[in-house]
């Protein structure tokens, strides 16, 4: 079952429960990791998805589409992940790490400021591209591992799941500054770690 099938919300509203579990194991993976961006372990995390979850069963009568399914249902998680977090009194403040060595940059006075230096220029690719993607997509899921969780939820909602920054913004509570520097902290992280690992 596509996930944009129009008939979707008709068919989950008619009880249709081999599209409600689609549509679950499709998205609870995610959702997991944007609840754990707002409360502390991995146990409450796994609450809000299920609470989550019941709130949308219950409220799919009220959905009026004004957005796409998929983000009206994040927007009730994250809904219910920022009630959950303040009730276990705040998160803990993580603190960032840098994102890169400033010298890795190419410097004010290069014909492209700001560009990565040729020697941080990605790896050419070897003669076994299948077994190299298979073993790039396990390091790749080991270095989000390592992200601190609000730069983790905000690259995986971009560049995993395709949402846009404005969506990003609403379904995690940040300014569009914000989200923009997250991102960029993640992305440069991610190609950190996985530049050590592939090297």
């Amino acid at each position: 079952m596509p996930v944009a099938d129009p008939d979707l919300v008709e068919r989950l509203r008619g009880g249709d429960e081999q599209a409600f579990a689609e549509v679950v194991r499709l998205w609870s993976p995610a959702m997991l990791r944007v609840a754990r961006a707002h409360v502390r372990t991995h146990a409450s995390a796994e609450e809000v998805v299920q609470d989550a979850w019941l709130a949308v069963l219950r409220g799919l009568d009220g959905f009026a589409a004004r957005a796409s399914l998929k983000t009206w249902i994040f927007t009730v998680l994250v809904n219910t992940a920022r009630r959950r977090g303040r009730a276990e009194a705040g998160r803990v403040l993580e603190l960032e790490r840098p994102g890169v060595d400033p010298r890795r940059f190419r410097g004010d006075d290069d014909e492209y400021p700001g560009h990565w230096r040729d020697e941080a220029a990605p790896v050419e690719w070897g003669p076994e591209p299948e077994v190299l993607a298979a073993e790039f997509r396990g390091l790749l899921g080991r270095a989000l591992a390592e992200l601190p969780d609000r730069q983790r939820a905000v690259v995986e909602l971009r560049d995993v799941h395709g949402f846009d920054a404005e969506e990003v913004c609403t379904l995690l509570d940040l300014t569009p500054a914000n989200q923009r520097v997250l991102l960029h902290r993640a992305r440069t992280r991610l190609r950190g770690l996985l530049e050590e690992a592939i090297a």
